[in-house]
């Protein structure tokens, strides 16, 4: 019975005493390591931060331009208001963008680049005008969905007018009234997306006196009734066939694409 009180007492001892000599050398080691680790993380830390925001070495010196059809290089740059001589990590991407968007309208996507180590790319995308309104002299661009977005003096090459006279009486200003000026803009530029590539460059209006009656000018004093905005590729389909049909034709009717018909000559 002693004997057994001895030998628990010395396994006691053994447990209490700790881990080996080795194991606590090791795990010594292994805390030292990470302590070293720990430091040249904050260092490299400390050093990277210098190097985007305090030294000379990644700061703004360039601004480019690309994309632009229209506006200057120069007139985007003013715009944007880059801000040269900031370190180029801290630049606000997203504030130069809405600035262009606000104050050059023509622009219709911009995506704003860091270029390593001194440059901020502007890569524009200016909007392209589907259809113009003519109002003393002047013509005011409107866009793919419907934006009008400039206007200028000249009018561009291949671009056909809408005529949409807001004071007219009758069916255009019951149309005004339930869909908006807007929703008529709209529509006006669906007919003219839907017109087929061969018959574009004859375009010269688009006229909507309602917003189910909707009609087009082609060169030579030519109509077409297009109708409302519905079922576009059908009714292109149909007039680019009766365009090859009756070429002397002056009038041709698709608002109901399964029976197109053409008169005069």
């Amino acid at each position: 019975m002693a004997g057994s009180t001895t030998a628990e007492r010395g396994e006691r001892q053994r447990k209490s005493s700790g881990p080996p000599p080795v194991r606590r050398r090791l795990g010594r080691r292994h805390l030292r390591l990470l302590v070293v680790l720990a430091i040249a993380l904050v260092f490299l830390g400390s050093g990277t931060f210098w190097l985007l925001y305090g030294s000379d070495l990644a700061r703004v010196e360039r601004v480019s331009v690309s994309g632009t059809r229209v506006l200057g290089p120069g007139e985007v740059r003013e715009a944007a208001d880059v801000p040269v001589g900031d370190p180029l990590a801290a630049v606000d991407t997203d504030a130069i963008a809405a600035r262009l968007r606000e104050k050059l309208p023509r622009i219709g996507a911009v995506d704003v680049v860091r270029s390593w180590p001194h440059e901020i790319g502007l890569k524009i995308t200016e909007r392209v005008p589907v259809l113009l309104v003519e109002k003393g002299g002047e013509f005011t661009e409107i866009d793919d969905g419907g934006v009008r977005y400039a206007t200028v003096s000249k009018a561009p090459r291949g671009v056909p007018r809408l005529e949409l006279d807001v004071r007219r009486s009758g069916t255009t200003a019951a149309s005004l009234r339930r869909f908006g000026e807007s929703r008529l803009v709209r529509e006006a530029v669906r007919v003219a997306r839907e017109v087929p590539d061969a018959v574009a460059p004859a375009m010269r209006s688009v006229e909507v006196r309602s917003y189910d009656d909707i009609s087009l000018e082609l060169t030579g004093g030519r109509t077409v009734d297009w109708g409302s905005g519905e079922n576009g590729a059908a009714k292109g389909r149909a007039l680019t066939a009766l365009l090859k049909a009756a070429p002397e034709a002056r009038h041709f009717d698709v608002s109901v694409p399964t029976a197109p018909a053409s008169s005069g000559s």
